[in-house]
């Protein structure tokens, strides 16, 4: 056999959920055997991690909105990749939305799968949309590699892709049981949202506490539950995308401990900021849902710590600057999306750290478990035998302050701006190669992942 084509060599390398001095042969961009730190084959060539930074998996983003084609005004495969390598990040999974075409027919993914050659900085998958009428194109975008589906229950902000009710939802569920895909679900009720809504005529649409009002607790409590109904029902596997009100965690504690095959995600800015302190007319904070109170906050914390969330993922979702109505500062009319893509992992970090969490609580929420989620854990997500060679060089104590100027995501705006983080990525690998050295990028060389039930 052949020599490994290249060894990492670290003191600290994050294997089975323990940080291990350790020696990685790689090999064809997997990785061929996991050695002690003192077996480096004769004339190897090698890259020696410095004892200050560790190595750990490639993160696995799952929740990406990368506009192409379409919307490239917007975001592009080619500026968000280049962001996700400058992360950490080794593969992202595209949204359905909010590409034109939307991502609900077997022709638009193929339409986007054309939109991605040789724009790729790190390895990229798909998930399918369910939209009203489109159950019979389900199989179709399976056979087409996509990961699995996501829909709404309240309206998407575009109105090419419609929400769903419970008769479509019926319809879709059983043909995504039947062939092991799971939904995706962007939880919100719009009944307590136009009750909210009905109620705050009138106020001030600068002030964070109207638009906050406007998207209540409620509205995600409600849909999950019936979400939770659903799956039971139809044994479609369900996943709540960007979970923010912390009433809903024992309604997922509870489904899950019975066995209803439930999992739920929340994001950076969830874990990060808190509504109180959101300035009047800071619109680069909206999202929907919404980012929650600190005690909110701290709860979802504690659905991290015990489980009942499984992983955090970016939901970067960009926009042009006029659609974020920064001079009006208005967040009832602002484009509602979070961008952050690049700063997802020291996001976290730096939260989870001051938390008492370790790094491989760090790994798991944002690779092992992204990558279980989008069917792509016999590859990615882990530092194991045969998985890609997807490696993250990084300083945990190391801090740094945003400076938008150095921001790879398409337009610099961003609720972090000027925030000091803690973790530093100094390298990222993708299968066995070097894609970003803590300062230049490598030419595209990503891949289109394609999932196989």
């Amino acid at each position: 056999m052949p020599g490994p084509d290249l060894v990492v060599r670290a003191r600290r390398v994050l294997v089975d959920g323990a940080l291990v001095p350790r020696t990685l042969h790689l090999r064809g961009g997997r990785i061929d055997a996991i050695a002690g730190f003192d077996e480096v084959p004769p004339g190897a060539r090698s890259l020696e991690v410095d004892d200050a930074h560790v190595v750990l998996p490639g993160v696995v983003d799952a929740h990406v909105h990368v506009n192409e084609p379409g919307r490239t005004e917007w975001e592009g495969f080619d500026s968000a990749t280049r962001a996700a390598a400058a992360g950490g990040i080794t593969t992202v999974v595209d949204m359905p939305l909010n590409c034109i075409p939307v991502t609900t027919t077997r022709d638009a993914v193929r339409e986007k799968d054309r939109a991605m050659v040789g724009k790729l900085h790190v390895d990229v998958g798909c998930w399918g949309g369910v939209v009203p009428g489109n159950p019979r194109e389900l199989e179709g975008m399976l056979e087409e590699g996509v990961a699995g589906f996501k829909c709404f229950l309240v309206h998407s902000g575009i109105d090419d892709f419609p929400n769903v009710g419970e008769d479509d939802l019926r319809a879709a569920m059983p043909i995504l049981a039947r062939n092991r895909a799971t939904l995706l679900v962007h939880a919100e009720d719009p009944a307590p949202i136009a009750e909210a809504e009905a109620a705050l005529a009138g106020a001030d649409p600068r002030a964070y506490s109207t638009f906050l009002a406007s998207r209540p607790r409620a509205a995600e409590d409600r849909a999950i539950a019936r979400m939770i109904r659903l799956s039971g029902e139809t044994g479609c596997t369900t996943h709540v995308v960007h979970l923010s009100s912390s009433n809903a965690v024992p309604l997922v504690r509870e489904a899950r401990a019975r066995g209803v095959p439930l999992s739920a995600e929340t994001c950076p800015h969830y874990l990060t900021f808190a509504a109180e302190d959101i300035a009047p007319g800071q619109t680069p904070f909206k999202c929907c849902p919404p980012i929650r109170e600190r005690d909110n906050r701290e709860a979802l914390w504690d659905a991290l710590r015990d489980g009942a969330i499984g992983q955090v993922v970016s939901d970067h979702s960009p926009c042009t600057p006029a659609l974020k109505h920064l001079e009006a500062g208005d967040f009832m009319g602002a484009w509602g999306g979070i961008a952050g893509l690049q700063l997802a992992l020291s996001a976290v970090w730096t939260e989870a750290s001051r938390r008492g969490f370790g790094l491989a609580d760090l790994s798991r929420w944002t690779a092992q478990q992204t990558a279980a989620l989008a069917g792509l854990a016999a590859r990615k997500g882990a530092i194991a035998v045969g998985h890609d060679a997807d490696l993250v060089v990084f300083d945990p104590d190391a801090t740094f302050v945003v400076d938008p100027a150095r921001i790879e995501h398409r337009h610099k705006l961003t609720p972090w701006a000027g925030r000091t983080l803690r973790g530093v990525v100094r390298r990222t690998v993708l299968r066995g190669r070097t894609i970003y050295d803590g300062a230049s990028h490598a030419s595209p060389g990503g891949e289109r992942l394609k999932v196989r039930r």
